[in-house]
């Protein structure tokens, strides 16, 4: 966050000119607000910083000056103080005003010392009809405008407002097609208004510019594990997203439960089965073992990657004993039980 004080120095100069003691009274206030405000976030007290920003504000409008620079400041420090409600309501009032955060900053040298000096505008003007300075220039800082609009959407994504969050995303998307911020909130904005067909579609879309994208892999295995009809390629997904981060626990497990599949609907069909049809009860007992195989590497890993988890250290140990590894099932039941005091 660039520093405030040259705010201060142009409203007192504004108000030079008029009644002085009004003008020094209000300078003062600004100086004691912007330093409280400046002070508690320096030092990350988010929360007392956002109020004494817009009391600056506040100050600053009651001038004459809409400065809303302070705002913006005031609904950062709302974000980090996890005051969500507030800071959506000053950000959506930013996006909804236009407001860039574009200012001119305006500078000369100092021939006798070679400083260069910020000043504001008028002072600016007149400096240039004295010889003592030199080299006047001005610069135009960055526009935050892509940053509130990305900024929003995540609050509103955080606070589960999807239709809120895809509504501001795509008024972004117009002005900033290239955000890759915006692109990838509206994917999981989607989502959340429970469009899953287009949620998919963004999946494939960021990954077809971006493979590299464990999380990306995953999410679009989850989605594709909910259809028969792509259980095949959640697995694949899965696989990709532990290819790209070995250590993805979640992903680990999804490939588990994708791999062995409603077991508990198997194991209803083969006690069905067992008494009058022990011989197509026996087919399913032998497919299910395999399934179970072929889970536990996934499951090997799952537990490797996440050592304290009690449900990687359950089904390992369920595999073991479908798969008839007595051995670890043994060592399993006591890592589950060494856990489940643990958590005690």
């Amino acid at each position: 966050m660039k520093k405030l004080i040259l705010g201060m120095a142009i409203v007192a100069s504004a108000f030079a000119f008029g009644q002085k003691k009004d003008a020094n009274a209000l300078n003062a206030q600004l100086q004691e607000a912007n330093k409280v405000a400046m002070d508690a976030y320096n030092a990350k007290n988010y929360a007392a910083a956002a109020p004494k920003f817009i009391e600056v504000y506040d100050l600053l409008k009651s001038s004459g000056q809409d400065n809303k620079i302070y705002m913006y400041y005031a609904g950062l420090s709302h974000a980090l103080a996890n005051n969500s409600d507030q800071s959506i309501k000053i950000y959506t009032d930013l996006v909804n005003s236009g407001f860039t955060g574009v200012e001119t900053t305006y500078t000369a040298k100092e021939k006798k010392t070679g400083q260069v000096v910020n000043l504001d505008k008028s002072t600016w003007e007149l400096m240039k009809k004295n010889s003592d300075y030199s080299d006047f220039k001005t610069e135009q800082t960055k526009s935050i405008e892509p940053d509130l609009y990305e900024t929003l959407a995540s609050l509103l994504l955080n606070a589960k407002k999807g239709p809120e969050a895809l509504a501001v995303i795509e008024k972004g998307l117009v002005k900033f097609p290239n955000s890759a911020k915006l692109k990838e909130a509206q994917t999981t904005a989607y989502l959340q208004s429970g469009n899953t067909d287009k949620f998919v579609s963004g999946l494939k879309e960021q990954l077809a510019k971006n493979p590299s994208d464990p999380t990306n892999w995953y999410n679009l295995g989850v989605m594709q594990a909910k259809s028969p009809a792509t259980v095949n390629d959640a697995v694949e997904s899965f696989k990709k997203a532990i290819e790209l981060k070995p250590d993805f626990s979640d992903a680990y497990q999804n490939l588990v439960y994708t791999t062995i599949g409603d077991d508990s609907k198997v194991v209803a069909e083969i006690n069905a089965l067992r008494k009058d049809k022990p011989d197509e009860a026996s087919k399913l007992i032998d497919a299910r073992r395999e399934r179970f195989g072929k889970a536990l590497p996934y499951a090997e890993g799952w537990y490797k990657a996440n050592p304290k988890s009690i449900d990687a250290v359950s089904a390992l140990k369920e595999i073991y004993v479908v798969t008839k590894n007595m051995d670890k099932v043994k060592e399993m039941k006591a890592k589950e039980a060494e856990l489940s005091a643990a958590a005690k």
